[in-house]
């Protein structure tokens, strides 16, 4: 494997970060019931299987339309040391762990903003984050407009595409780990896929594809490392 991608929520973490700063938010009084109502059931809808979350995102980056960079990103600093700093899978560190000592690109590939993967990967150590940016006008403005690509299903596929091209190594060379089911798009082409804590539909695709499926346990329990289903 020459590069190794791993998703954040629910797979390097053990919670959902967005439902968490979406409840932080509301409490802080930065965002209306109604606005904290609409990202729940945008939620909610996905995880059924009713409504693609990218319409979700799109959304949700409108609502920084002017609102400061640097406001977010000291927001987003102290979310992540109050919520999430202590929420990565221990599974997951020890993940990091041996493909950084098989000399392999650690690279995040995630749905979160841009200001999240900087304090992960910081902490990690990792090579490269991929992630969903905005843009920003010259006064330090967000626009309400992402920067690039939505980086979620077809997207996340692009970012990888992209990143392993430049790095002259096939996908077929890469893992890719994951806990959803949007993320098939990625699973389907990397040479190592593997399910991490997967949702039931994820779930059930590997088993049905024959992609190794692992438990990486909570923060403070010991991960099972693999629930006995094949690797590719």
């Amino acid at each position: 494997m020459g590069i190794a991608f791993f998703d954040l929520d629910k797979t390097l973490l053990a919670v959902n970060s967005g439902s968490l700063w979406v409840r932080r938010e509301l409490a802080l009084g930065h965002i209306t019931r109604l606005q904290a109502l609409r990202a729940s059931m945008y939620l909610a809808r996905y995880h059924l299987g009713f409504v693609a979350l990218q319409d979700a995102l799109r959304e949700a980056i409108t609502h920084l339309e002017g609102t400061g960079e640097q406001h977010m990103r000291e927001r987003t600093v102290q979310f992540y040391e109050e919520l999430v700093r202590a929420q990565f899978r221990p599974g997951a560190l020890r993940a990091l762990e041996e493909h950084r000592s098989a000399g392999h690109k650690l690279v995040l590939l995630t749905s979160s903003s841009g200001y999240m993967s900087e304090l992960v990967a910081r902490d990690l150590g990792l090579d490269a984050m991929l992630c969903n940016r905005f843009e920003v006008d010259a006064s330090g403005l967000h626009t309400g407009k992402p920067l690039g690509e939505v980086c979620f299903g077809e997207g996340k596929l692009y970012y990888a595409r992209t990143y392993a091209a430049q790095a002259n190594i096939p996908l077929s060379e890469c893992a890719f780990y994951t806990d959803s089911y949007s993320d098939l798009p990625v699973m389907e082409v990397v040479g190592r896929p593997v399910a991490v804590n997967p949702d039931r539909r994820l779930r059930r695709e590997a088993l049905r594809r024959g992609w190794s499926v692992v438990d990486w346990g909570v923060p403070g329990a010991e991960p099972n490392p693999t629930l006995g289903f094949p690797s590719p």
